[in-house]
């Protein structure tokens, strides 16, 4: 993937390495600004954890690809309206979420099979699963593309992009309650899925 918010170099370079030192919060000011240099540094933090997550949902990179950049040009349209109630990596993930989803009903005439959406390894640790990578990374993510799509997104958020249940809350429009009901029932059926695959170590 390339940026779409391509810079010069020189005295934008020295802007990028300032902004790389500063929060995410930050860089939406000066991106509502109109600081390019600010937006490189964001679309470069979190460019590939937005990619993995629309990836999980749509199962083309093609399109995920495309996604990204329509994501990263909202957050460069509306930088000036974020304000401050989440994360800026959840307010990012819920725009993330939305097309992703609006790109899925969109593909009315394609025959989607939802159970290779998770089907995609992710190189980040899944600190609930504390197995050996190596060893178990095709069992674990046949397990996880056994779990129902509501379950799937939660396990995605809170483990690969460790968000709160507040923050999955907000990205996926439920409470907090139903946030942790799908998290039991999802790390239940989970354990029990690695279980059958011949684990005995479990979800806790």
């Amino acid at each position: 993937m390339q940026s779409t918010f391509a810079i010069s170099t020189g005295s934008a370079a020295r802007s990028i390495i300032a902004a790389q030192a500063t929060s995410d919060e930050m860089l939406l000011e000066s991106i509502a600004a109109g600081e390019r240099a600010a937006m490189h540094v964001l679309y470069a933090r979190h460019n590939v954890r937005v990619f993995r997550f629309i990836l999980r949902i749509v199962s083309d990179a093609t399109v995920a690809e495309d996604l990204v950049s329509q994501v990263f040009l909202d957050v460069w349209r509306t930088a000036g309206q974020f304000e401050g109630r989440s994360q800026v990596s959840t307010w990012m993930l819920a725009i993330a979420r939305f097309k992703a989803l609006t790109a899925l009903r969109n593909r009315r005439h394609e025959d989607l099979d939802q159970d290779e959406v998770q089907q995609i390894a992710d190189s980040g640790d899944t600190p609930e699963i504390s197995m050996d990578r190596s060893q178990t990374s095709a069992t674990l993510r046949n397990a996880i593309a056994k779990l129902s799509p509501a379950h799937r997104e939660i396990i995605d958020l809170v483990y690969y992009h460790e968000k709160s249940v507040e923050e999955v809350g907000k990205i996926i429009g439920i409470p907090q309650a139903t946030v942790k009901t799908r998290m039991f029932y999802a790390r239940k059926h989970l354990a029990e899925l690695l279980k059958q695959a011949g684990f005995e170590r479990q979800a806790a």
